[in-house]
């Protein structure tokens, strides 16, 4: 199957903005030859999303009411970096806002396109190790509480649907079937 892109772009349209996000609209001629339109939500940070472990394979969830869903959920400590700031740098920064720490190891763990069929968002998610506690600076917006608890009951919790935030997903399987690997 060829690599190219099908789409044929008529016109487009900035819908709106803000400083974390553009929504544009465009004027198409879709695969099959129909015309049509395709919103597009482009993202100005990268997603960054932190496993934090420590050397009893605990880690930390931050839990939070997310608006969009008008729902609470539990979540490996994410925010955004960005576009022109190195990820690793925003990671430390998100890490220590949300749980007050520290880590002195840090490892790129995935990168995935949250939602590419509306979006170009980025996520970066690390595995933070070498962990030290401090306090916590969460942002005005955030009201978290943070949870420490054995790595595998966190992936239980998205085996159970407790955990639906897609990088938190993705970061917990991932770890997991690196420990059965013996590569964390």
């Amino acid at each position: 199957m060829e690599e190219t892109n099908p789409w044929i772009t008529i016109e487009s349209h900035k819908i709106y903005e803000n400083k974390w996000i553009g929504l544009t609209e465009h004027q198409v001629i879709n695969p099959s030859g129909g015309k049509g339109i395709y919103g597009e939500v482009h993202f100005k940070n990268y997603a960054i999303g932190i496993l934090p472990v420590d050397e009893d394979l605990n880690t930390w969830l931050v839990g939070q009411y997310r608006f969009p869903l008008k729902a609470y959920s539990w979540e490996i400590p994410e925010g955004g970096g960005p576009l022109e700031s190195d990820p690793l740098e925003s990671a430390k920064r998100e890490l220590l806002e949300e749980t007050g720490m520290t880590a002195s190891e840090w490892t790129e763990l995935q990168r995935m396109h949250l939602s590419n069929s509306v979006s170009n968002e980025l996520a970066i998610i690390y595995i933070a190790r070498g962990l030290t506690m401090g306090e916590a600076e969460p942002e005005e917006t955030e009201q978290l509480t943070v949870r420490k608890l054995p790595l595998k009951d966190a992936c239980q919790m998205v085996l159970n649907g407790e955990i639906t935030d897609s990088m938190s997903v993705a970061a917990l399987l991932r770890a997991q079937l690196l420990l059965k690997d013996g590569h964390l």
